[in-house]
């Protein structure tokens, strides 16, 4: 009996030993795993537990223009913080901080009565805020460095540029596009808890520092940039216009030097302005590029053998009809080449010359040209345009897209195609950022130009700057934008803008632009300039033309590029060979006026003075109507028109700048 249970009481005590040892293992195996297998994700654990992080504003990057001068920079700034558990006498301490805060006291007590064991009262302030709040040495009051971003030279390139949000994140311009460049990493201000969860305040609070961005260098031309905006606040605000665009290009190579747009705004404090304001027109407005599309006509019936150089053209004494409709050009013409009909801006020429290349050809040639497509430059929000499909071509609009009517472009793609031209027949892509680098200045990627492709031949595109050059000499409609000691080539444009209410076009509002480049010989400027809805003329050569003149005068001037020494010969005309009809206006040879066969035929008035027109009508025995003072600007008709007894003749004087 004894035996048995000794027997039991034995294995029992082996029982309760082997349970005990099994518990051991598995508590010295838990212990293990959270020790050492676990360890790393506890700690973090226990450090979220007993740590609040609050993130900082991450440092941006600069952007330089391309002479390394700075248009957007971060500066450090302190940002005040509170922990209201550790404010002693909180309506105190909200009466003392409130006037330095410009905020009622009862607003800045409410914040520190918060639930929140952290809070910002004034991110970024001044620095005599700063120093005013420490001077009152407050418990539970801090501040720590924050970054802002500012914009040194204001208005200048501010729709190129952009502008951050709060965060700070990109919201326009090149800040959003290169956002993920430009924006470094996150910095974090780290406060202890205790075990209840509560903040310990201490003076030696951890706080992680933002990492920097890259900096952008863009292709863009400060003084240049300048120059293009100060010539077009005047043209438009000259013009009582409603805003205007100013492009400046690199024909060769599709770097962009200046775009300037009005109105304007300072990126400082973008809030306070419309959201119109803000826009970048150069890219994300089209319009109906008017008789500036008969660059690319030309261009492209040359190139397609359509025309030859000294062909001529009917244009029908300023009346045609085609397609149930009729075409009318401003004055009344004869027979001109196709220098002339680009010289005086004929869009029954341009018609006739839509007709010889058709559709498919046209269509081609101006899809070629980059219309209907995006650019591809590195800036958001960039419009196509609208270039319908030629098989939904119908009636009379390819005489219509001939002269740049029933399509739209951007003013970007109007510079870009001009300067194909230019270049001698390339189609460059235009860019803006040259180059990304870190804050050593190490280069971490660098970009060049590119070639979309060839869209005419040298010889095409010499031959329709020379053509171009016409637009320019007296008597043409582009003689204010000539610039002196320079031979240029451009052309001016007009067109009706579409209102919205009627889907019709309207009665009054238009836009009038000039595009052109300079030198003629090896090209270093294109530049557009586009006016909205001027007031004084509807006339690209009278509202846009001097604007074009005043900043390739001071950007050439800039760039020390040397004067044409030819400039004094007679520059090189394509005139027409064909022979003339008895209405062929064949009036203007340099400058001067012979008898027409059928009437009295209009002189060239441009560019004199009162005097000087007076002496011009006497010995001809014209009565012409004299508007205003100082030099000759416009006049109807135009130079070698033949007048009718029907016509009212005038001229336009304006004072010299």
């Amino acid at each position: 009996m004894n035996d048995k249970k000794e027997k039991w009481t034995r294995i029992r005590i082996r029982i309760i030993g082997a349970v005990f040892v099994s518990i051991f293992v598995l508590i010295a195996a838990r212990a293990f795993y959270l020790q050492v297998v676990k360890k790393e994700s506890l700690v973090k654990l226990a450090e979220k537990q007993h740590q609040r992080i609050v993130p900082l504003t991450p440092v941006r990057g600069a952007i330089f223009d391309s002479n390394n001068a700075p248009l957007a920079l971060s500066i450090e700034m302190d940002s005040c913080f509170a922990e209201p558990r550790n404010v002693e006498n909180i309506p105190d301490a909200a009466a003392k901080l409130a006037p330095l805060l410009s905020m009622p006291a009862d607003q800045v007590e409410k914040k520190l009565k918060g639930s929140r064991n952290f809070v910002w009262l004034q991110r970024r302030m001044a620095p005599d805020q700063v120093a005013a709040i420490k001077v009152l040495a407050l418990e539970g009051i801090g501040f720590v460095k924050e970054s802002k971003r500012f914009y040194p030279n204001s208005e200048i390139a501010a729709h190129v540029v952009g502008f951050t949000g709060m965060d700070p994140e990109g919201l326009e311009g090149i800040e959003l596009k290169y956002d993920s460049t430009i924006l470094g990493s996150t910095g974090y201000l780290v406060t202890e808890r205790d075990a209840l969860g509560r903040e310990v305040y201490s003076k030696g609070t951890v706080v992680k520092n933002p990492a920097k961005g890259q900096n952008v260098t863009l292709t863009l031309d400060k003084n240049i940039q300048y120059i293009a905006e100060k010539e077009l606040i005047k043209a438009v605000e000259t013009n009582g216009a409603k805003a205007g665009i100013a492009l400046v290009m690199e024909p060769a190579t599709g770097r962009i030097l200046a775009m300037a747009n009005y109105p304007n705004f300072n990126p400082n404090t973008y809030s306070k302005y419309a959201q119109q304001a803000l826009r970048n027109r150069s890219i994300a407005d089209s319009f109906e590029p008017g008789s500036t599309f008969k660059i690319f006509l030309a261009a492209t019936a040359l190139e397609q053998k359509a025309i030859r150089p000294g062909d001529g053209f009917n244009c029908e004494n300023g009346s045609y009809s085609i397609g149930g409709r009729t075409i009318h050009d401003t004055h009344k013409y004869g027979y001109l080449s196709i220098a002339q009909i680009l010289k005086y801006s004929s869009n029954i020429g341009a018609a006739k010359i839509g007709a010889r290349l058709g559709n498919d050809k046209l269509y081609a040639g101006l899809t070629g040209f980059g219309f209907g497509e995006k650019t591809g430059i590195d800036l958001p929000g960039e419009s196509s345009g609208t270039l319908r499909n030629k098989s939904q071509w119908f009636g009379v609009d390819l005489a219509t897209i001939s002269f740049g009517q029933g399509v739209t472009a951007t003013p970007l793609q109007i510079a870009t195609g001009v300067s194909a031209v230019a270049n001698g027949g390339l189609l460059m892509k235009p860019y803006l950022v040259e180059k990304i680098s870190d804050d050593n200045g190490n280069v971490v990627r660098s970009f060049a130009p590119e070639v979309k492709r060839r869209v005419i031949s040298e010889e095409t595109a010499k031959t329709v700057a020379r053509m171009l050059e016409g637009v320019v000499a007296e008597g043409g409609t582009g003689v204010n934008a000539a610039v002196d000691g320079y031979r240029s080539a451009g052309k001016t444009g007009t067109a009706q803008k579409v209102d919205h209410l009627t889907r019709g076009y309207s009665a009054d509002k238009r836009t009038a632009s000039y595009v052109g480049f300079v030198p003629l010989e090896k090209p270093r400027l294109t530049i557009l300039v586009v006016v909205d809805e001027p007031k004084t003329s509807s006339y690209g050569g009278i509202v846009a033309a001097p604007a074009f003149s005043a900043i390739a005068e001071q950007s050439l001037c800039y760039l020390k590029v040397p004067t044409d020494h030819a400039l004094k010969k007679k520059a090189e005309q394509v005139e027409v060979k064909s022979a003339p009809s008895v209405e062929t206006v064949d009036a203007v040879v340099d400058g001067g006026v012979v008898a027409g066969a059928a009437g009295a035929i209009m002189p060239n008035f441009r560019g004199l003075s009162m005097r000087q027109a007076l002496k011009v009508m006497q010995q001809r025995g014209l009565n012409v109507t004299l508007q205003g003072s100082g030099r000759a600007v416009e006049q109807n008709p135009m130079p070698g028109s033949i007048i009718s007894g029907n016509d009212r003749v005038w001229v336009r004087f304006v004072p010299s700048a």
